[in-house]
């Protein structure tokens, strides 16, 4: 067992504060800039690279929102009975939000082709009036075209982020005319046995580790 055992209570409270407060430029376009896009400060929270089992389980949240052909997207209904991988960020993000999704994409490049049908990824944004269901599947295109990318409703996303966990707040405007939005990093996997979410992985975790783990997620079991 690679995993630390912890127990649910515990990683609510302490990912809560891992959090990623991502600056990027206020026009539309998403391109970083060095002297306005700083980096991804993040406090609290563990960088092992390692998941976090819980001992008790979440639930998968009942969660219905807009895919990127703007098609209605029931979260627990689409991924029952399917190992899946679910992140909330948005695609301005100038460094957490691409780097945690080009890891599991370099993981789910190394599974077979049955396990890869079979494996959900699931990236929900929590910028949801600039990531617009065409912006977010052109971005997710570049990473995997086999992930899902799902906007909506702020409040509806914020209630289900937190019911795993994981703490969101609205975009705001710094000073600086700044785009900023402040996220939790974890990627919560799901097992297909039981569509609950039994690991929690933290903005430390490498596609190595992923690609060690994914398997044993796709076959129902912890790693």
């Amino acid at each position: 067992m690679h995993l630390r055992s912890i127990s649910t209570a515990l990683v609510a409270a302490a990912t809560a504060l891992a959090l990623a407060a991502c600056g990027s430029d206020s026009g539309d376009d998403g391109a970083d800039h060095e002297h306005d896009s700083p980096a991804a400060e993040v406090s609290g929270g563990g960088t092992e690279d390692e998941g976090t089992v819980l001992d008790q389980p979440f639930d998968k949240p009942e969660l219905v929102l807009t895919d990127t052909h703007g098609e209605p997207y029931d979260f627990a209904a689409e991924t029952a009975g399917h190992a899946t991988l679910l992140y909330f960020g948005y695609t301005h993000c100038p460094d957490i939000c691409p780097l945690t999704m080009s890891n599991i994409a370099v993981a789910a490049a190394s599974l077979t082709e049955e396990q890869r049908a079979d494996l959900r990824v699931v990236f929900v944004t929590t910028d949801p009036e600039r990531d617009t269901p065409e912006s977010l599947g052109a971005w997710l295109q570049a990473q995997d075209p086999g992930f899902t990318g799902l906007t909506g409703d702020f409040a509806t996303v914020q209630e289900a982020a937190r019911s795993l966990g994981v703490h969101i707040e609205p975009s705001y405007e710094d000073e600086n005319g700044d785009i900023v939005s402040t996220h939790g990093t974890q990627v919560i996997a799901f097992l297909p046995t039981d569509d609950r979410a039994h690991v929690v992985y933290t903005e430390g975790v490498t596609a190595e580790t992923f690609e060690r783990d994914l398997p044993k997620l796709l076959a129902g079991e912890l790693p």
